[in-house]
Formats: structure tokens, C-alpha cells, sequence
């Protein structure tokens, strides 16, 4: 865990921002749905999910 040092100095988690970003981009397309429940695809396309769920080898 980083902390950020005394005397102003900010720290960018750069991760931990790319996670926040990530989770605002998938409540902007859940408010988005009309009160629908988002499927797996528009999940994985809003958080840019390239892999095939429906491929067994996991490929």
C-alpha cells in the first residue's frame, strides 16, 4: 500500500485510478439501461473485455 508522504506531495496510483474509471464508465451504461440489467456483453464491452465467454478452451 503507498502513502502519500507528508507535506503535499499526491502519489497517483495509477491502477487504483484505472479501476475508478472503470467502474464510472460501467454505472454511466448501467443508468444508461433504462433499469435493465446490463448482460455480460455490454459488461465486457464497457470495461473492454476482449475474450470470448462462449469459447470452452478459455482461448
Amino acid at each position: 500500500m503507498r502513502v502519500a508522504p507528508v507535506g503535499g506531495t499526491a502519489v497517483q496510483d495509477h491502477v487504483a485510478l484505472a479501476e475508478i474509471e472503470l467502474c464510472g464508465e460501467l454505472i454511466i451504461a448501467a443508468s444508461a439501461a433504462g433499469g435493465e440489467r446490463l448482460s455480460l456483453e455490454s459488461i465486457d464491452e464497457v470495461l473492454r473485455v476482449s475474450e470470448e465467454r462462449d469459447d470452452p478452451r478459455g482461448a
